[in-house]
C-alpha cells in the first residue's frame, strides 16, 4: 500500500513531465525517426548561443549578489528582532515573488520607464525636456528586477532557519572570551552558510531561467537560455534548436538543484532549535531601533515602491486621476469574441489555483514523506547507494523548475492530443501544468519540517500503544500542519501568477488574470495600455488579499520559502 502511495507523484512527472518533454524531443530530433544531431552540433558551433549562454550565466551570478547583500541584513532583523507591523512587512516582502512577471515588468515601467512616475515628477519638478533616468531596455532594469522578484526567496530562507538557531551557542563564545563579531564569524556563520548557500543557489537558478523580465524590460538586446527558447519555438519555429538549448538548461540546472538538495538536507538535520517567540527580541534603545528602521525602510522602498507605481500609474491619465482604465475593461469596444470580463479572469484564475492547491499538497506531502523516509534509511544505514537515491529524487522533484514553460507547453500539444490522454483542450489540463509548476515548492516547504521530526519521537510513540494511524495523527500532523498550509499558499499563489504554460494551453474564453493581461499588452494605444496595467492592479491585489488571509493564519516560519 505505501509503495503504491509513493509511486502517486512519480507517476504524475511520468505522465506530466517526462511524456510531453519525451514527444517534443522526439519530434525534434528524430522527425523521421532517425537522430539527427544537428541542432546540437549548432550549438555548439555557433558563437551566437555561447555568448547566451554566458549572459545567462554572470546575470545570474550578480543578480544573486546583489539579492544576498540586500537580504543578510534584513534576515538578521526579522530573525532577532519583534516589532508591530512586523506580519505585514512578511507578507509585502513575499508578494513579489508570487507575482507573474509580467505584472512585475509592468510594475517596473509605472516606475521608472520613460514615461513613469519618477521621470513624470522630475520632469516637471525640474522642467527637463527629456527623462533624466535612461533605464528601459538596460542591464540595470533587469538587475533591479530580478532582485525585487528573489529577495523574498532569501528573506524567507536564511531569516527561518536563522531565528530558530537561538542565542546560547554565540553567548556560549562571547564568556569565554569571544568578542560579539568573532562570535558571529566562529559560531554562527558556520551554521548560517548551508541557508545561506540554498538561498543563493536557488536564487540563481531562477535568475538563470528568467523569462518575463528579460523579455519585456531587456528589450532586443539581452537574452537569456528561456527567452531564446521562446525566439526559437514560437518565433522562429525552430523546434530542433529550442530543444537542444532546453537539453542545455536542463542540464545547468540539474547540477545547481542537485547542490541545492544537499545544501537543505545540512540546514534541516535534527538541531536543537529554539522557537522564534523566544529568539526575536523586542527593540529597546536607539541602536535597534536604527538597524530596524534603516532596513525597513530599504525593504519597502525595494519592494513596496514599484508596486504602488503600477497601483498609482493604473488611475492615472491625462487630466489626473480617473478610473477609466478600470471602467473600459468591461467595456467590448470590438465586439471580439474572445472578450471576457475581469470578474470572469478572476474567478477562471481562483478556481484553477483552488484545484491546483489540492493537488500541489497532496503529491507534495506524499513525495516529502518518501523522501524523508529515505533519509533516515539513508542516515540510518550509511549506505552510499541510499544517498545518492535519494539526492537523485529529490533533484528529480525539483526539475519542473529548470524546464523551460515553452517547451512544456509544445510538449503539451503534441502529446496530450491522443486518448487515452486527448486532454489538450479540456479544463483539467491548466491546473495539472500548474501544479507541475507548485509542486516542488510545497516539497520544499514540507520537507524541512518532515526531517526535522525524530525518529524516536514515532519509536516512543509506538511504544506507548500507538499505532502508525494514530502516530500520524497526535505526532507527526501537529508538526506538519503549518508546513502544509505555508505550500498551500504559495501553490495557491503561483498558480494565481502561472503565466508561460497558461499562455499555450488556455482555452481562449477561459484566460486567467495573466493572459488577459498579456492580451491588452498585445494592443497598442494608450487605452489598451491602460487596461493592462489596471488588469496587473486587480491580479496584485487579488494575490495580496489571498496571500494575506492565509498568512494570518500561518505560524512561524516554516519551511524553505
Amino acid at each position: 500500500m505505501k509503495r503504491l502511495l509513493y509511486s502517486l507523484p512519480l507517476l504524475f512527472l511520468a505522465l506530466f513531465y517526462f511524456y510531453p518533454l519525451a514527444a517534443i524531443l522526439r519530434l525534434s530530433f528524430a522527425p523521421e525517426g532517425v537522430m539527427d544531431w544537428a541542432a546540437l552540433r549548432e550549438l555548439v558551433r555557433t558563437d551566437y548561443y555561447v555568448r547566451t549562454l554566458w549572459f545567462t550565466t554572470w546575470q545570474a551570478a550578480v543578480s544573486t549578489l546583489l539579492v544576498l547583500l540586500l537580504a543578510l541584513p534584513g534576515a538578521y532583523v526579522f530573525a532577532r528582532y519583534q516589532f508591530r507591523g512586523k506580519q505585514t512587512v512578511q507578507t509585502i516582502s513575499t508578494l513579489p515573488f508570487v507575482l507573474p512577471t509580467i505584472v512585475v515588468a509592468n510594475a517596473f515601467t509605472a516606475l521608472l520607464g520613460p514615461n513613469g512616475l519618477l521621470n513624470s515628477w522630475l520632469m516637471r519638478g525640474f522642467g527637463l525636456a527629456e527623462p533624466p533616468i535612461q533605464l528601459q531596455f538596460t542591464i540595470w532594469m533587469i538587475l533591479l528586477a530580478h532582485v525585487f522578484y528573489n529577495y523574498s526567496v532569501a528573506l524567507r530562507i536564511i531569516s527561518a532557519f536563522w531565528q530558530n538557531l537561538g542565542d546560547h551557542l554565540p553567548q556560549a563564545a562571547q564568556i569565554l572570551g569571544a568578542s560579539p563579531w568573532r562570535a558571529f564569524w566562529t559560531v554562527t556563520w558556520p551554521l548560517l552558510r548551508p541557508a545561506i548557500l540554498a538561498a543563493a543557489v536557488l536564487v540563481f537558478i531562477f535568475c538563470f531561467t528568467s523569462f518575463g523580465v528579460v523579455l519585456i524590460l531587456g528589450g532586443p538586446r539581452f537574452a537569456t537560455l528561456e527567452v531564446e527558447i521562446y525566439q526559437q519555438a514560437a518565433n522562429l519555429f525552430n523546434l530542433p534548436v529550442a530543444a537542444a538549448l532546453s537539453l542545455l538548461q536542463i542540464a545547468f540546472t540539474f547540477v545547481l538543484l542537485s547542490l541545492y538538495t544537499r545544501s537543505q538536507a545540512n540546514m534541516t538535520r535534527p538541531l536543537s532549535l529554539h522557537a522564534a517567540r523566544h529568539t526575536a527580541q523586542p527593540v529597546r534603545n536607539g541602536r535597534d531601533r536604527l538597524i530596524v528602521g534603516v532596513n525597513l525602510a530599504l525593504m519597502l522602498l525595494l519592494l513596496a515602491l514599484p508596486l504602488l507605481a503600477l497601483l498609482l500609474r493604473s488611475v492615472s491619465g491625462e487630466g489626473g486621476l480617473t478610473l477609466r482604465f478600470y471602467r473600459e475593461l468591461f467595456v467590448n469596444r470590438q465586439g471580439s469574441v474572445f472578450f471576457v470580463p475581469p470578474g470572469t479572469a478572476v474567478f477562471n484564475s481562483t478556481a484553477f489555483a483552488l484545484v491546483t492547491m489540492g493537488l500541489a499538497v497532496g503529491l507534495g506531502l506524499i513525495a516529502a514523506l518518501m523522501l524523508a523516509q529515505r533519509g533516515e534509511r539513508t542516515a540510518s544505514r550509511q549506505t552510499n547507494v541510499l544517498a545518492l537515491l535519494s539526492n537523485f529524487l529529490d533533484s528529480l522533484f525539483m526539475l519542473p523548475l529548470a524546464t523551460s514553460a515553452v517547451t512544456l507547453g509544445f510538449g503539451y500539444i503534441i502529446a496530450l492530443n491522443k486518448p487515452p490522454l486527448n486532454l489538450r483542450s479540456s479544463l483539467v489540463l491548466v491546473p495539472i501544468a500548474h501544479t507541475l509548476v507548485a509542486l516542488p515548492f510545497v516539497i520544499r516547504s514540507v520537507l524541512p519540517a518532515m526531517r526535522r521530526i525524530r525518529p524516536s519521537w514515532r519509536e516512543a510513540a509506538a511504544l506507548l500503544g500507538a499505532n502508525p494511524r494514530q502516530v500520524w495523527r497526535h505526532v507527526e500532523w501537529p508538526l506538519l500542519r503549518r508546513a502544509l498550509l505555508v505550500g498551500a499558499v504559495f501553490a495557491f499563489t503561483i498558480s494565481m501568477g502561472e503565466f508561460g504554460a497558461t499562455l499555450f494551453i488556455a482555452r481562449p474564453q477561459t484566460p486567467t488574470l495573466p493572459v488577459a493581461i498579456y492580451r491588452f499588452l498585445g494592443q497598442p494605444g494608450a487605452l489598451n495600455y491602460g487596461q493592462a496595467l489596471a488588469m496587473s492592479s486587480l491580479l496584485l491585489l487579488v494575490c495580496a488579499v489571498g496571500f494575506a488571509a492565509i498568512e494570518r493564519f500561518r505560524l512561524g516560519g516554516e519551511g524553505e520559502f
